[in-house]
């Protein structure tokens, strides 16, 4: 069986007992979260939020430039007012650099992919105050309280990592 098949079933015992649809389009927590698509981390359970509390928006290595997008729309049109950034402990964005993805690219797929970057990283904590940092600074960005952590994917436990 695919996993395709697999969702359909799942969600076919979800839909059997969802109660949920009534809640508001923004979100209650008036919060948007930037984390990594790294299938060890589940937010929700991480940051005890519910269906509705919070946008969460993920990417590889939850870098924030990539989901500046998102976070326009986040608060511009949908009201939030507050950034959690997650970055995550022994996170594949640690294990390349753009030319070895680039290379690897053009080599099995034979495409040239040099416009894209990849947003890889080499100091954890570092990536995480980029980040704040970027969004602090943007014009694009209000000027929201922002904040960083770093979830520890052996223990699940989240530390906060200071600005710069």
């Amino acid at each position: 069986m695919s996993v395709a098949k697999e969702f359909e079933a799942a969600n076919a015992n979800y839909v059997a007992s969802f109660t949920k649809g009534d809640l508001q389009l923004p979100p209650q927590r008036k919060v948007a979260v930037v984390a990594c698509m790294d299938a060890r981390l589940d937010p929700a359970r991480a940051l005890g939020l519910e269906e509705g509390d919070a946008h969460v928006i993920r990417n590889a290595g939850g870098r924030v430039s990539d989901a500046l997008r998102s976070i326009i729309i986040s608060q511009q049109l949908l009201g939030t007012r507050e950034i959690v950034i997650v970055h995550h402990t022994n996170c594949g964005m640690l294990t390349f650099t753009d030319d070895v993805l680039r290379n690897k690219v053009r080599d099995e797929l034979h495409q040239n992919v040099d416009h894209i970057a990849f947003l890889p990283f080499n100091d954890l904590e570092k990536s995480v105050q980029e980040d704040v940092k970027l969004l602090k600074e943007s014009p694009l960005v209000l000027d929201v309280p922002v904040t960083g952590y770093v979830y520890e994917v052996e223990t699940g436990k989240i530390v906060k990592i200071d600005s710069q």
